[in-house]
Protein backbone atom coordinates (compact mmCIF):
# COMPACT_ATOMS: atom_id res chain seq x y z
CA UNK A 1 0.00 0.00 0.00
CA UNK A 2 1.27 3.66 -0.91
CA UNK A 3 2.03 6.20 1.71
CA UNK A 4 0.20 8.27 -0.03
CA UNK A 5 -3.66 9.86 0.24
CA UNK A 6 -4.29 9.33 -3.79
CA UNK A 7 -3.81 6.37 -6.03
CA UNK A 8 -0.61 7.12 -7.94
CA UNK A 9 -1.56 8.85 -11.53
CA UNK A 10 0.76 8.99 -14.42
CA UNK A 11 1.10 10.09 -18.08
CA UNK A 12 3.26 7.29 -18.10
CA UNK A 13 4.77 5.42 -15.73
CA UNK A 14 6.69 7.65 -13.25
CA UNK A 15 6.24 10.91 -14.83
CA UNK A 16 3.84 13.38 -14.64
CA UNK A 17 5.34 16.01 -17.16
CA UNK A 18 2.11 15.58 -19.62
CA UNK A 19 1.94 13.26 -22.62
CA UNK A 20 4.83 13.67 -24.96
CA UNK A 21 3.64 13.27 -28.23
CA UNK A 22 0.22 11.96 -29.85
CA UNK A 23 0.67 8.69 -28.74
CA UNK A 24 3.48 6.78 -27.43
CA UNK A 25 5.61 3.46 -27.42
CA UNK A 26 8.53 1.66 -25.56
CA UNK A 27 9.79 -1.27 -24.93
CA UNK A 28 9.40 -3.28 -21.80
CA UNK A 29 12.91 -3.59 -20.64
CA UNK A 30 13.41 0.86 -21.23
CA UNK A 31 11.71 1.07 -18.09
CA UNK A 32 11.25 -2.16 -16.01
CA UNK A 33 15.01 -2.33 -15.51
CA UNK A 34 14.97 1.16 -13.33
CA UNK A 35 12.54 -0.40 -11.18
CA UNK A 36 13.73 -3.65 -10.80
CA UNK A 37 10.95 -5.59 -12.83
CA UNK A 38 8.33 -4.12 -10.72
CA UNK A 39 5.98 -1.69 -11.30
CA UNK A 40 4.35 -0.57 -8.30
CA UNK A 41 0.32 0.09 -8.71
CA UNK A 42 -0.66 2.89 -10.15
CA UNK A 43 -3.71 4.45 -13.03
CA UNK A 44 -3.67 6.69 -15.46
CA UNK A 45 -6.54 9.13 -15.89
CA UNK A 46 -6.00 10.00 -19.40
CA UNK A 47 -4.82 7.02 -21.44
CA UNK A 48 -5.20 3.50 -22.26
CA UNK A 49 -2.51 0.76 -23.08
CA UNK A 50 -1.77 -1.94 -24.42
CA UNK A 51 1.04 -4.54 -23.26
CA UNK A 52 2.36 -7.47 -24.96
CA UNK A 53 5.01 -9.58 -23.54
CA UNK A 54 7.29 -11.12 -26.70
CA UNK A 55 9.40 -13.48 -24.44
CA UNK A 56 9.21 -13.63 -20.51
CA UNK A 57 6.33 -13.71 -17.94
CA UNK A 58 4.35 -11.12 -15.99
CA UNK A 59 2.19 -11.36 -12.81
CA UNK A 60 -0.56 -9.06 -13.46
CA UNK A 61 -2.26 -6.60 -11.00
CA UNK A 62 -5.48 -5.19 -12.14
CA UNK A 63 -7.60 -3.88 -9.46
CA UNK A 64 -8.04 -6.55 -7.36
CA UNK A 65 -7.88 -9.41 -9.22
CA UNK A 66 -3.94 -10.81 -9.85
CA UNK A 67 -3.43 -12.10 -13.64
CA UNK A 68 -0.64 -13.79 -15.32
CA UNK A 69 1.23 -12.96 -18.56
CA UNK A 70 2.91 -15.55 -20.75
CA UNK A 71 5.19 -14.73 -23.90
CA UNK A 72 2.56 -14.22 -26.74
CA UNK A 73 0.07 -12.28 -24.75
CA UNK A 74 -1.10 -8.88 -24.94
CA UNK A 75 -3.12 -6.89 -22.02
CA UNK A 76 -5.15 -4.12 -22.61
CA UNK A 77 -5.89 -2.02 -19.62
CA UNK A 78 -8.19 0.91 -19.89
CA UNK A 79 -8.45 4.27 -18.08
CA UNK A 80 -8.44 4.27 -14.03
CA UNK A 81 -7.84 1.16 -13.31
CA UNK A 82 -5.19 0.27 -10.90
CA UNK A 83 -2.44 -1.66 -12.24
CA UNK A 84 1.43 -3.36 -11.21
CA UNK A 85 3.56 -5.90 -12.81
CA UNK A 86 6.30 -7.88 -11.28
CA UNK A 87 8.10 -9.12 -14.84
CA UNK A 88 10.31 -12.30 -14.66
CA UNK A 89 13.71 -10.30 -14.95
CA UNK A 90 14.60 -10.15 -18.90
CA UNK A 91 11.03 -9.96 -20.42
CA UNK A 92 10.87 -8.42 -23.62
CA UNK A 93 8.14 -6.55 -25.41
CA UNK A 94 5.63 -3.76 -25.69
CA UNK A 95 4.43 -0.95 -24.58
CA UNK A 96 2.01 1.00 -26.37
CA UNK A 97 0.30 4.39 -24.66
CA UNK A 98 -2.95 5.73 -26.04
CA UNK A 99 -4.53 9.01 -25.27
CA UNK A 100 -7.98 8.95 -24.49
CA UNK A 101 -9.25 11.38 -27.66
CA UNK A 102 -6.99 8.59 -29.99
CA UNK A 103 -9.40 5.65 -28.49
CA UNK A 104 -12.65 7.88 -28.31
CA UNK A 105 -12.21 8.85 -32.08
CA UNK A 106 -12.01 4.79 -32.71
CA UNK A 107 -14.60 4.02 -30.31
CA UNK A 108 -16.70 6.60 -29.71
CA UNK A 109 -19.88 7.29 -28.29
CA UNK A 110 -21.15 4.15 -25.86
CA UNK A 111 -21.25 1.33 -28.86
CA UNK A 112 -19.97 -1.98 -29.39
CA UNK A 113 -16.55 -1.07 -29.75
CA UNK A 114 -16.82 1.02 -27.01
CA UNK A 115 -18.31 -1.51 -24.47
CA UNK A 116 -15.39 -3.90 -25.20
CA UNK A 117 -12.57 -1.45 -24.41
CA UNK A 118 -14.07 -0.47 -21.17
CA UNK A 119 -12.28 -3.36 -19.27
CA UNK A 120 -9.10 -5.06 -18.85
CA UNK A 121 -8.64 -8.09 -21.09
CA UNK A 122 -6.05 -10.87 -21.98
CA UNK A 123 -5.74 -11.79 -25.44
CA UNK A 124 -3.43 -14.35 -27.28
CA UNK A 125 -1.26 -12.93 -30.09
CA UNK A 126 -1.82 -13.63 -33.62
CA UNK A 127 0.04 -12.41 -36.67
CA UNK A 128 -2.45 -9.73 -37.40
CA UNK A 129 -2.02 -7.92 -33.99
CA UNK A 130 1.70 -8.50 -34.03
CA UNK A 131 2.23 -7.00 -37.46
CA UNK A 132 0.16 -3.86 -36.07
CA UNK A 133 1.96 -3.54 -33.51
CA UNK A 134 5.38 -4.27 -35.04
CA UNK A 135 4.09 -1.35 -37.59
CA UNK A 136 3.15 1.10 -35.12
CA UNK A 137 6.60 0.62 -33.20
CA UNK A 138 8.55 1.00 -36.43
CA UNK A 139 6.57 3.89 -37.33
CA UNK A 140 7.07 5.60 -33.95
CA UNK A 141 11.12 5.80 -34.41
CA UNK A 142 10.80 7.24 -37.37
CA UNK A 143 9.80 11.37 -38.56
CA UNK A 144 7.96 12.73 -41.59
CA UNK A 145 5.14 14.94 -42.06
CA UNK A 146 2.28 12.05 -41.63
CA UNK A 147 4.04 10.57 -39.06
CA UNK A 148 1.15 11.64 -36.57
CA UNK A 149 -1.94 10.95 -38.36
CA UNK A 150 -0.20 7.30 -39.70
CA UNK A 151 0.23 6.60 -35.66
CA UNK A 152 -3.11 7.44 -34.81
CA UNK A 153 -4.29 5.10 -37.53
CA UNK A 154 -1.98 2.24 -36.42
CA UNK A 155 -2.96 3.44 -32.85
CA UNK A 156 -6.44 2.83 -33.69
CA UNK A 157 -6.49 -0.49 -35.87
CA UNK A 158 -4.37 -2.20 -32.99
CA UNK A 159 -7.26 -1.08 -30.71
CA UNK A 160 -9.95 -2.43 -32.94
CA UNK A 161 -7.99 -5.98 -33.26
CA UNK A 162 -7.24 -6.38 -30.01
CA UNK A 163 -11.28 -5.84 -29.10
CA UNK A 164 -11.80 -8.09 -32.18
CA UNK A 165 -9.64 -10.81 -30.47
CA UNK A 166 -10.63 -9.98 -26.92
CA UNK A 167 -14.56 -10.30 -28.09
CA UNK A 168 -13.93 -13.61 -30.23
CA UNK A 169 -16.36 -16.57 -28.78
CA UNK A 170 -18.88 -14.46 -27.12
CA UNK A 171 -18.72 -11.41 -29.17
CA UNK A 172 -22.47 -9.77 -30.24
CA UNK A 173 -24.15 -6.62 -30.76
CA UNK A 174 -25.05 -4.66 -27.59
CA UNK A 175 -28.73 -4.46 -26.65
CA UNK A 176 -30.11 -0.83 -26.32
CA UNK A 177 -30.02 -1.57 -22.65
CA UNK A 178 -26.57 -2.13 -22.88
CA UNK A 179 -25.83 0.54 -24.19
CA UNK A 180 -27.56 3.33 -21.94
CA UNK A 181 -26.50 1.51 -18.94
CA UNK A 182 -22.72 2.69 -20.58
CA UNK A 183 -23.79 5.48 -20.43
CA UNK A 184 -24.74 5.48 -16.99
CA UNK A 185 -21.62 4.10 -15.95
CA UNK A 186 -19.87 6.80 -17.87
CA UNK A 187 -21.88 9.57 -15.54
CA UNK A 188 -21.37 7.29 -12.10
CA UNK A 189 -17.25 7.75 -13.20
CA UNK A 190 -17.65 11.64 -13.74
CA UNK A 191 -19.91 12.52 -10.96
CA UNK A 192 -19.63 10.02 -7.92
CA UNK A 193 -17.62 12.43 -6.39
CA UNK A 194 -20.35 15.06 -6.60
CA UNK A 195 -22.91 12.74 -4.04
CA UNK A 196 -25.32 12.13 -7.27
CA UNK A 197 -28.40 10.53 -6.48
CA UNK A 198 -30.52 7.67 -8.74
CA UNK A 199 -33.01 10.97 -9.42
CA UNK A 200 -29.61 12.92 -11.36
CA UNK A 201 -28.63 10.23 -13.10
CA UNK A 202 -32.23 9.19 -14.37
CA UNK A 203 -32.84 13.14 -15.53
CA UNK A 204 -29.18 13.21 -16.61
CA UNK A 205 -29.99 10.57 -19.05
CA UNK A 206 -33.62 11.73 -19.65
CA UNK A 207 -35.40 8.72 -18.13
CA UNK A 208 -37.20 7.69 -15.03
CA UNK A 209 -35.60 5.90 -12.03
CA UNK A 210 -38.16 3.17 -12.57
CA UNK A 211 -37.04 2.71 -16.35
CA UNK A 212 -33.41 3.18 -15.55
CA UNK A 213 -33.70 0.66 -13.37
CA UNK A 214 -35.61 -1.96 -15.52
CA UNK A 215 -32.57 -1.35 -17.81
CA UNK A 216 -29.75 -2.23 -15.68
CA UNK A 217 -32.12 -5.48 -14.51
CA UNK A 218 -32.47 -6.41 -18.26
CA UNK A 219 -28.39 -5.04 -19.09
CA UNK A 220 -26.58 -6.43 -15.44
CA UNK A 221 -29.06 -8.52 -13.78
CA UNK A 222 -29.48 -5.81 -11.23
CA UNK A 223 -31.09 -2.86 -10.40
CA UNK A 224 -30.10 0.94 -10.62
CA UNK A 225 -29.45 1.78 -7.16
CA UNK A 226 -27.36 -1.71 -6.92
CA UNK A 227 -25.57 -0.88 -10.26
CA UNK A 228 -24.60 2.53 -8.90
CA UNK A 229 -23.59 1.02 -5.59
CA UNK A 230 -21.32 -1.55 -7.26
CA UNK A 231 -19.82 1.26 -9.77
CA UNK A 232 -18.77 3.64 -6.31
CA UNK A 233 -17.63 0.48 -3.97
CA UNK A 234 -14.98 -0.18 -6.69
CA UNK A 235 -14.00 2.80 -6.67
CA UNK A 236 -14.00 2.41 -2.56
CA UNK A 237 -11.81 -0.79 -3.27
CA UNK A 238 -8.84 0.88 -5.26
CA UNK A 239 -8.72 3.79 -2.39
CA UNK A 240 -8.77 1.43 0.59
CA UNK A 241 -6.00 -0.94 -1.21
CA UNK A 242 -3.72 1.51 -2.91
CA UNK A 243 -3.55 4.66 -0.18
CA UNK A 244 -3.66 5.39 3.36
CA UNK A 245 -6.60 7.67 3.34
CA UNK A 246 -9.01 7.00 6.66
CA UNK A 247 -11.66 5.65 6.04
CA UNK A 248 -14.14 8.52 6.45
CA UNK A 249 -12.22 10.34 4.11
CA UNK A 250 -13.17 7.67 1.14
CA UNK A 251 -16.23 8.06 2.06
CA UNK A 252 -16.25 11.72 1.78
CA UNK A 253 -14.67 11.87 -1.72
CA UNK A 254 -17.31 9.31 -2.92
CA UNK A 255 -19.81 11.60 -2.22
CA UNK A 256 -20.84 10.31 1.33
CA UNK A 257 -21.38 12.77 4.05
CA UNK A 258 -21.95 10.56 7.05
CA UNK A 259 -18.80 8.09 7.79
CA UNK A 260 -20.73 5.18 9.48
CA UNK A 261 -23.31 4.96 6.51
CA UNK A 262 -20.71 4.84 4.09
CA UNK A 263 -18.80 2.15 6.20
CA UNK A 264 -22.69 0.55 6.18
CA UNK A 265 -23.23 0.40 2.53
CA UNK A 266 -19.43 -0.95 1.85
CA UNK A 267 -20.17 -3.90 4.11
CA UNK A 268 -23.67 -4.28 2.57
CA UNK A 269 -22.08 -4.60 -1.17
CA UNK A 270 -18.77 -6.08 -0.47
CA UNK A 271 -19.66 -8.47 2.42
CA UNK A 272 -17.21 -6.80 4.79
CA UNK A 273 -16.04 -3.78 6.38
CA UNK A 274 -13.71 -0.99 5.17
CA UNK A 275 -11.45 -1.94 7.93
CA UNK A 276 -11.18 -5.61 7.32
CA UNK A 277 -11.01 -5.01 3.72
CA UNK A 278 -7.69 -2.87 3.49
CA UNK A 279 -6.36 -5.56 6.67
CA UNK A 280 -6.18 -7.97 3.34
CA UNK A 281 -3.97 -5.52 1.28
CA UNK A 282 -1.27 -4.68 4.47
CA UNK A 283 1.59 -6.36 4.19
Amino acid sequence: MTAQNQIPEFDLFGETGGFPDVVHCEAIRDRAPRYGWSIAPHRHGGMAQVFLIEAGAARVLLDREHRKMAEGQALFVPAQVVHGFEFVDGTAGQVLSFPLPVLKAAAPGQGDLARQLSRPFIVETEPELSGLVGSFVRRFGESGLFRAPMLIALAQAVLVRMAELGGEGGARPATAAERQVARFEALIARHMSEGWKLADYASALSVTPGHLGRLCREAAGRGAGAHLDAAVMTEACRLLAFTQLPVADIGFRLGYQDPPYFSRRFRAVTGETPTAYRARFVS
